[in-house]
């Protein structure tokens, strides 16, 4: 017994000094989730070397189910039928075409959001809620550079979701995306954030393209519908998918709930968008162009060219400047610099950091419109529905090319109004009011409430080369 005595003493020091050298270089960590009792479980031992690296304790990201989110979002998720006469002229006999596609309930009193692409050019617009009510929508306003459309309906008390930050997202988190593919209707489907800040060359002009792509399945149909987050928070109107067969192969992409929620903000208010600029030239930096500059790395968007009494020219910003971030959030790309920009308004003061002659600095912008202001756009169109009963809105840069002319367009009539008694048509195009050019909304409306009585309205349609004529008297 004497001679094993020290070999016992040995292991016992041994066991001593092991639970001693665990307590202090090894310390529990846990994942958390919450069951469906509210019962919070832990599971998991990570050692020090592992909190070291991953900051502290680590949390699962997400449930592993999706049910609270589709439960959530499910009923907030509408269906959006829009009709478009096309041909036939101002006496009818046109045929009808159509479009569908989704739309998300904002407020309980009928504000709903959807792309601008299922509603464009339509005429008659229906949307069916998740319990199969059936109503006719009001197109408020409409942006084609992000494809955001903004619809109401009279009614109140409806489910609605909140919106999320979309900045905050991060790249393999879990999103659903809620929708009516193919007609079929509150479809939920589920993937992960692929990739933020993509632009992919879709809508073409002066358009903002910075989605968010996931690989949750988006079909024909779901254009307008939901992108949202496992906590049930939008962060994202599904817009387009990337296809050779024309349905899902695994790349969707969604408009960013933060730009959304700055265009819904200004449909709302304005009828428009009230878009700023910086008033340059950009485009992304390769790693040469880096190397050249003495930047450490190709994240950050070069100006290629300054515009004249514009933002950047005002504030001192130069040619070659690199733009790296803007009110302290970094800037990687083009497409990234062009949705953080069109969440402000003219006249709007933003923090931009730049690099420029291999320091970094830092300076003060002062954004503008498209002519050089700071203004506001106060017309929201619909001045003149209660007395005449129709509505206007500026024409697009890309209706202006087009059509080449400027005015302001017809985008609804109020049947049995006086305009109705005219058989004028949406889609008409006003040139001139009483002889007198009008090159936007904001100047057709001052003229037409300026007109003592008798009112000529002369314009086009598109695809139509005759000249129109509109007669009829304020008050009759």
């Amino acid at each position: 017994m004497r001679k094993y005595l020290p070999f016992i003493l040995i292991s016992i020091s041994s066991s001593l000094l092991s639970v001693a050298f665990y307590s202090h270089f090894v310390r529990p960590s846990r994942v958390v989730w919450n069951n469906n009792d509210g019962e919070v479980r832990y599971t998991g031992l990570v050692d020090k070397l592992f909190n070291a690296r991953s900051n502290g304790n680590f949390y699962s990201a997400a449930p592993n189910h999706f049910t609270d989110a589709a439960e959530i979002a499910t009923p907030a998720v509408v269906n959006i039928r829009a009709l478009l006469e096309t041909g036939g002229g101002i006496w009818g006999g046109g045929t009808l075409t159509g479009s569908s596609g989704s739309g998300v309930i904002l407020s309980p009193d009928g504000y709903i959001v959807t792309n601008h692409h299922v509603v464009e050019r339509s005429t008659d617009i229906k949307v069916t809620l998740a319990d199969k009510r059936v109503y006719k929508a009001k197109l408020v306003g409409s942006d084609p550079s992000t494809d955001i459309a903004l619809l109401k309906i009279d009614e109140v008390e409806l489910p609605f979701l909140l919106f999320g930050n979309s900045d905050s997202i991060r790249i393999g988190e879990w999103v659903l995306a809620v929708g009516n593919p193919f007609n079929l209707e509150s479809t939920v489907t589920a993937g992960i954030i692929s990739a933020k800040g993509r632009n992919i060359n879709i809508l073409g002009g002066a358009s903002i393209e910075s989605f968010i792509q996931t690989d949750a399945a988006v079909n024909p149909g779901n254009s307008g519908g939901a992108l949202v987050n496992t906590a049930g928070e939008l962060i994202g109107i599904n817009t387009a998918i990337i296809t050779e067969s024309g349905s899902y192969e695994g790349y969707s992409f969604a408009v960013p709930s933060n730009l959304a929620q700055k265009v819904i903000r200004d449909l709302r208010e304005f009828g428009e968008v009230q878009r700023a600029y910086l008033g340059v030239g950009i485009q992304d930096l390769d790693g040469e162009t880096a190397r050249d500059i003495g930047l450490p790395n190709a994240q950050g968007v070069l100006i290629n060219r300054i515009a004249l009494n514009g933002a950047a020219a005002d504030a001192g910003m130069k040619v070659g400047d690199v733009v790296t971030g803007i009110n302290n959030t970094r800037v990687k790309s083009t497409s990234e610099l062009q949705e953080y920009v069109g969440r402000f308004r003219p006249g709007d003061q933003v923090s931009i950091e730049y690099w420029r002659t291999g320091k970094k600095s830092r300076i003060r912008v002062i954004l503008k419109d498209l002519n050089n202001s700071t203004s506001l756009a106060r017309v929201r169109g619909d001045e003149l529905e209660g007395q005449l009963g129709f509505e206007l809105r500026d024409l697009s840069r890309d209706e202006e090319q087009r059509l080449r002319l400027k005015g302001a367009m017809v985008t609804s009539v109020r049947r049995g109004s006086i305009v109705f008694m005219t058989n004028m048509q949406p889609g008409f195009v006003i040139s001139s009011v009483n002889g007198d050019r009008v090159n936007n909304a904001a100047e057709a409306i001052d003229a037409i409430r300026n007109a003592y009585n008798s009112l000529v309205l002369d314009g086009y349609y598109e695809g139509e080369t005759d000249l129109y004529s509109y007669r009829f008297k304020k008050e009759e």
